[in-house]
């Protein structure tokens, strides 16, 4: 005698591998959100360093003009 279908085990079954997919999915979306971000922020550390003369120091004024001490 046949054995009687289990739906609901083969329903979920189903739901937990779409849950797997979206969030394999989800996960290598924000892989590639946070590579680009990082690139992004390396390339703006870069911009800022080359406008600054390349010192990481924060000096905003000229070494030629004094400063009042």
């Amino acid at each position: 005698m046949a054995r009687k279908p289990n739906y609901a085990f083969e329903r979920n079954a189903r739901a937990k591998a779409k849950a797997a997919k979206r969030e394999a999915k989800r996960q290598a979306k924000q892989a590639t959100r946070d590579k680009k971000a990082s690139a992004a922020s390396a390339q703006a550390t870069n911009d800022s360093l080359a406008q600054t003369g390349g010192s990481e120091g924060g000096q905003d004024q000229p070494a030629d003009v004094p400063t009042s001490s």
